[in-house]
């Protein structure tokens, strides 16, 4: 059995993770699986959002304990080429709306799984927790810089420093979840989700403003207003501008540019 599976529904693709006897822990297939998935994704102009869940009672347990182990005996993450790109770091650049639909335990790599997503929407059997100080590891695959980015400073130290167990419902008022959902419709709520996004939103401007977030993180407010005018004004001479404006006016659905993942 494939440990993880694609399965398009409507306008979202779910890609499950599907090895439920061990929490859906990760090795290097599956990583590769994932990345794969997101790829066959972003290539379909059906699919306005793609959803990363898990099979079974767990999101993800982390990262596999024979993959884990074989760092330790390492001692390191990398060669001496240099350090590989952070865990799931891919997901921050795939030009689709990427949605973790925590459907359980996300621990460690499960938790960095979560975190690399655009949105979490988390089932209310969710628990979320870094796990790094408690395996004696410290902040892993940029958890120190972007974590803080979305709950605030003082909330990803305690998350970090304690790697102790949050809940759903803390996760969703600390900001981490964005949504909180029961765990039977969890799947068919990010449907829904990349429903109303197929009816209304801009393909293309959603890849532009998810590529925006991303990059003006690190840009002073300067440099990121000289790009981000820039960016509008080859926006205002695409189709889908006019696009918009008309069936705004004459008050029907928008029929934008198809998208595979050409931004030009």
């Amino acid at each position: 059995m494939a440990s993880v599976l694609y399965e398009p529904q409507g306008p979202l693709a779910v890609i499950r993770l599907n090895r439920p006897d061990v929490l859906n822990a990760i090795d290097n297939t599956m990583i590769a699986a994932i990345e794969e998935g997101c790829a066959r994704a972003v290539a379909d102009p059906d699919i306005f959002a793609i959803g990363i869940t898990g099979t079974g009672r767990g999101f993800c347990a982390g990262l596999d304990m024979t993959l884990l182990a074989a760092y330790a005996d390492a001692g390191r993450l990398h060669g001496p080429e240099g350090p590989p790109p952070p865990l799931f770091g891919f997901l921050r650049s795939v030009p689709k709306p990427v949605i973790a639909l925590v459907n359980g335990p996300a621990a460690g790599g499960g938790f960095i799984l979560a975190m690399m997503a655009d949105l979490r929407f988390a089932s209310t059997d969710a628990v979320f927790t870094t796990s790094f100080t408690r395996r004696g590891l410290v902040a892993e695959h940029q958890a120190s810089w972007l974590l803080p980015r979305i709950v605030g400073l003082g909330r990803a130290t305690d998350l970090m420093l304690s790697g102790r167990k949050m809940d759903a419902e803390e996760a969703y008022r600390i900001g981490f979840a964005d949504r909180l959902i029961d765990p039977e419709v969890l799947v068919e709520h990010g449907r829904n989700y990349a429903e109303d996004l197929a009816l209304h939103a801009a393909p293309r401007a959603m890849a532009i403003v998810k590529a925006q977030i991303g990059r003006d993180l690190s840009l002073a407010e300067d440099a990121a207003w000289a790009l981000s005018a820039e960016q509008i004004s080859a926006s205002l001479g695409h189709p889908d501008a006019t696009e918009g404006a008309l069936s705004f006016v004459e008050r029907r659905k928008p029929r934008f540019t198809p998208f595979t993942g050409d931004l030009a």
